[in-house]
C-alpha cells in the first residue's frame, strides 16, 4: 500500500513548484521518494526521467532545493525523483554504493533493488521514455549512481555524478554509459585527487582522473584527456570515441567547494561554483545519449546518422512509412523495441523498401533489422513521437 502525502514547498522566495512525496514496499522496507512532473507533462506523452540522489544527511526535498532540478524540469520537461535512503537509528540518511557511506553500508541495505523497482513502479505510473533514464546524484548520492551504472546499466542511459567518486567492489556494466561529472578542486570533503576527505564518513575515495579513466576503459573509449577548457574559471575534460559514439566529460571548477554548480547554497556552508551550471550541462549531455544501443544480443550496435529516421506527431494508426532494402535477395525486416521484444507491426514490400504501420508500436524508440539472403545485416533505430 502506498503511502502519499502530497507538499507544496515555499523556500527561501523560490517559485512553488508541486511536488510529491510517495514510497514503495521492497525488502520488508517501506522507501520514500519525492516526484516533480513538469508543468507541462500530459499523460500518454513520453518523457524523460531523471533520478537526483541527495547526499549523506540529506534527503529528497533537501536536494530538490539545493540542485533546483525541478525548476530545470519545468523548463525542460522531463520528470525528476528524488528518491531517500533508509534511516539510520539516528534519522541519518545514507546510500549503499558499495565503499561508501555509514548506515546504508554498513548494514547492506539494497540500494540498487529499491532503485530498481522505483524505475519500474514510476514506468507503470507515469507516461516516462524508457530510453531516457538517466541518473545524478550529489556526493553519497554521486557515488550511487556510479554504482546503478555498474549494476543497472540496462536501465539508465547516462548519468551524472556531482562531488563524488566511484568505490565499488566490482563494476560490470552490460552496455557502454556515458558519463558527465562535475566537481571542485576546492572540494575537500571528496578531495578530486583522491584520499580520505574532511567528511564525517573517514572513507576512501580513488581520485577522479582514475575513475573516469576506468569507465574510458568499460565504454572503450578512443580518445582519452583531452582538455577542452582550462583557465581560471574551470577545467574540461573528454574522453570520445566510445562505443555507440557514446563519450565521457569531466568539469572541475576552480571556484566552489562540496556543493551543486549553479545551485543553492546548502547547510555545509560550502560555496557554490558560479562558473558553470550543473543542470543545464548535464540535461544537454542527457538529451544526446539514449538506451538504443540495448539490442537483443549483448553486442551494441553503432547507429549510423543515414540509419536514424524520425516520425514526428501526428502518426495516424493507418501512416506508413518505408525502410530501404539493402543489397542482395530475400530481404527481411524484424522491430524490436529498446529491451529486445519484438514487435510485428504490418509490414508489405514495395520496389524500394519495406511499408510499415505504426498498428501497436506506441510512442518511443525501435531498432530494426534488415538481413538478406547473404546473412548481410544492416540495423537502426526510428523514433515515434
Amino acid at each position: 500500500m502506498k503511502l502519499k502525502l502530497t507538499i507544496l514547498f515555499f523556500i527561501f522566495g523560490i517559485l512553488p513548484c508541486f511536488s510529491q512525496y510517495d514510497s514503495i514496499w521492497h525488502n520488508s522496507l517501506y522507501r520514500t521518494y519525492l516526484v516533480h512532473l513538469p508543468t507541462s507533462y500530459t499523460p500518454g506523452n513520453q518523457v524523460p526521467l531523471v533520478i537526483a540522489m541527495h547526499g549523506g544527511f540529506g534527503s529528497g526535498a533537501q536536494l530538490e532545493n539545493q540542485s533546483q532540478l525541478s525548476t530545470k524540469s519545468d523548463n525542460a520537461g522531463f520528470i525528476v525523483v528524488y528518491p531517500e535512503g533508509k534511516k539510520s537509528p539516528f534519522g541519518i540518511r545514507t546510500w549503499n554504493a558499495g565503499g561508501c557511506c555509514g548506515y546504508a553500508m554498513n548494514t547492506n541495505i539494497d540500494d540498487v533493488g529499491f532503485l530498481s523497482n522505483l524505475i519500474d513502479s514510476l514506468v507503470a505510473t507515469y507516461s516516462i521514455d524508457t530510453a531516457r533514464i538517466y541518473a545524478t546524484g550529489m556526493s553519497n548520492g554521486a557515488f550511487m549512481s556510479y554504482r546503478l551504472a555498474c549494476e543497472r546499466s540496462n536501465k539508465i542511459a547516462a548519468i551524472a555524478p556531482v562531488a563524488g567518486s566511484m568505490n565499488v567492489s566490482a563494476c560490470n556494466p552490460v552496455r557502454a554509459v556515458p558519463v558527465i561529472h562535475f566537481h571542485s578542486y576546492q572540494d575537500n570533503n571528496v578531495p578530486y585527487q583522491g584520499g580520505i576527505g574532511s567528511g564525517t564518513s573517514n572513507h576512501y575515495n580513488p581520485p577522479l582522473d582514475s575513475v573516469m579513466n576506468v569507465w574510458a576503459g568499460f565504454n572503450s573509449c578512443t580518445t582519452n584527456l583531452d582538455t577542452i577548457h582550462n583557465n581560471s574559471d574551470y577545467t574540461h575534460i573528454n574522453w570520445r570515441g566510445c562505443n555507440c559514439g557514446n563519450e565521457m566529460n569531466l568539469y572541475l571548477t576552480h571556484d566552489g567547494g562540496h556543493s551543486w554548480p549553479g545551485g543553492a547554497t546548502t547547510t555545509t556552508g560550502d560555496p557554490v561554483s558560479t562558473v558553470i551550471s550543473a543542470n543545464d550541462l548535464m540535461w544537454t549531455f542527457f538529451q544526446q545519449h539514449t538506451l538504443i544501443c540495448s539490442t537483443t544480443s549483448n553486442e551494441s550496435i553503432a547507429i549510423k546518422k543515414e540509419d536514424i529516421l524520425v516520425f514526428p506527431n501526428p502518426f495516424s494508426e493507418q501512416a506508413t512509412f518505408s525502410i530501404p532494402y539493402i543489397s542482395g535477395d530475400k530481404n527481411q525486416l524484424k522491430i524490436y523495441d529498446i529491451f529486445g521484444k519484438e514487435y510485428f507491426p504490418e509490414i508489405t514490400k514495395s520496389n524500394n523498401g519495406f511499408l510499415m504501420k505504426r498498428g501497436n508500436l506506441f510512442s518511443g524508440i525501435y531498432i530494426f533489422e534488415i538481413e538478406n539472403a547473404e546473412k548481410m545485416i544492416r540495423r537502426g533505430k526510428f523514433i515515434i513521437q
